[in-house]
């Protein structure tokens, strides 16, 4: 096969997986799909690692225990932190007609698309004096009319938006992701 087809399949393939996906009447989010073609000069390179882990032991057993309560707990944090600020800061920034800050990352990247926040649990049990989720600023990367950008959302309802050292931390280092990766 010559290497302009193989490249215009790719081409096609990556504008069947980059295509927005429609939201069908039963769904208010878009359908996501998996990725699951493999070009077969890849699918030949692909081998199975073999393992030595007995599954059925004792050891194993208590192993996945131990690490399934410690995933609950962190799927917990995680939940608790997205929710941003207090309850009540949450209200009166929904009064004030305006979205959460979460709400407006999700309206801003395309549809279909994910994503990739970075730094969740800054600021968690930093500060003994206040609470900082997520270090009072959300940063990640996300797609936005198919450009791959670095987002950065201050979030008002963590202390009217007070910046906090880990704050600033934070907002700085997704400034060097971007510039490190050529993201706007």
């Amino acid at each position: 096969m010559s290497t302009f087809r193989v490249s215009r399949e790719a081409f096609k393939l990556s504008r069947c997986i980059t295509r927005p996906h429609k939201i069908t009447p039963l769904r208010k989010t878009p359908a996501r799909s998996i990725a699951t073609h493999c070009p077969p000069n890849q699918a030949n390179a692909i081998s199975v690692l073999p393992t030595i882990v007995d599954a059925s032991s004792e050891e194993y057993k208590e192993n996945a225990r131990q690490m399934g309560e410690v995933m609950a707990k962190l799927e917990e944090l995680t939940k608790k932190i997205q929710l941003g600020g207090p309850p009540k800061a949450r209200e009166k920034h929904i009064a004030r007609k305006k979205m959460l800050p979460r709400d407006r990352v999700t309206a801003l990247i395309d549809p279909g698309t994910s994503f990739l926040e970075l730094s969740a649990l800054a600021g968690h049990e930093v500060y003994p004096e206040a609470e900082v989720p997520a270090g009072g600023i959300i940063t990640g990367v996300g797609v936005i009319e198919g450009v791959t950008c670095m987002i950065v959302a201050n979030d008002s309802t963590v202390k009217g938006g007070t910046y906090y050292p880990i704050t600033v931390k934070k907002h700085l280092r997704a400034q060097a992701i971007a510039q490190e990766n050529n993201l706007p």
